[in-house]
C-alpha cells in the first residue's frame, strides 16, 4: 500500500513539472516553435515508476500543449490532425523512454538513462514529423516557399524541426541522465 501512495504522489509530482515545464516553455521559441523541456520529468517519470507512467506523463505534455494554445497554428488547419499529432507524440515519447529504460536498466542503469534520455525527442520529433507529413503538408509547402525553400520536406528538417530537435537533445542528455542517477544513488543508501 505503502508503494502505491508513493508511486501515485511522485507521478502527480512528475505530471505537475509537466505541466508548469510546457507552460513556460510555451514562451520560449526557437524558430516556430517551443523548445520541449517537458521530457525530461517523462524520462525520469518512466524511468522511476515504468513504462505506464511515460506515457501518462507522456499524455499530460500533450494536453498541456493542446490547453496552452502552443499548437495553435496546426489547430487553424486541421484540429483532429493536431490533436492526433501532439498527444501521440507525448505518449509515443513516454511510452518508448519507458520501454528502453527497463530494458537496459538490470546491466547498466547509467546506460539505460542515456538511452531513454535520446530515445524520447527522437520518438517525439520523429512523431512531428510524421504528423506534419500526413496532416499539414500543404501549410508546411506555403512555409518552404514562405522562406524561399523549394524543398518541403528538406524544411521540414532544417527549418522546422532542426534547432529544436539538437537543443531538446541535448537537454534530455544532460538532465535526465543526471536526475535518474542522483534518485537511484539515493535510492541505493536507503
Amino acid at each position: 500500500m505503502k508503494t502505491n501512495t508513493r508511486k501515485i504522489v511522485g507521478i502527480g509530482l512528475m505530471a505537475a513539472i509537466v505541466v508548469v515545464l510546457q507552460l513556460l516553455a510555451s514562451t520560449i521559441k526557437l524558430g516556430m516553435f517551443s523548445i520541449t523541456l517537458t521530457l525530461v520529468p517523462i524520462i525520469v517519470g518512466a524511468a522511476l515508476y515504468g513504462i505506464g507512467a511515460g506515457a501518462l506523463l507522456g499524455l499530460a505534455f500533450g494536453i498541456t500543449v493542446l490547453a496552452s494554445g502552443d499548437a495553435g497554428a496546426f489547430l487553424a488547419i486541421s484540429v483532429p490532425g493536431t490533436i492526433v499529432t501532439v498527444l501521440a507524440k507525448g505518449v509515443l515519447a513516454g511510452l518508448a523512454a519507458g520501454a528502453v529504460y527497463k530494458a537496459i536498466e538490470k546491466k547498466n542503469k547509467l546506460a539505460a538513462a542515456i538511452t531513454a534520455g535520446v530515445v524520447a525527442p527522437v520518438v517525439n520529433t520523429g512523431v512531428f514529423a510524421i504528423g506534419c507529413w500526413l496532416f499539414f503538408m500543404p501549410f508546411i509547402k506555403q512555409l518552404a516557399q514562405g522562406a524561399g525553400a523549394e524543398n518541403a520536406a528538406l524544411f521540414v528538417l532544417t527549418g522546422v524541426i532542426g534547432a529544436n530537435f539538437f537543443v531538446e537533445l541535448a537537454i534530455n542528455l544532460v538532465l535526465a541522465t543526471v536526475i535518474v542517477r542522483i534518485v537511484n544513488i539515493a535510492r541505493k543508501e536507503k
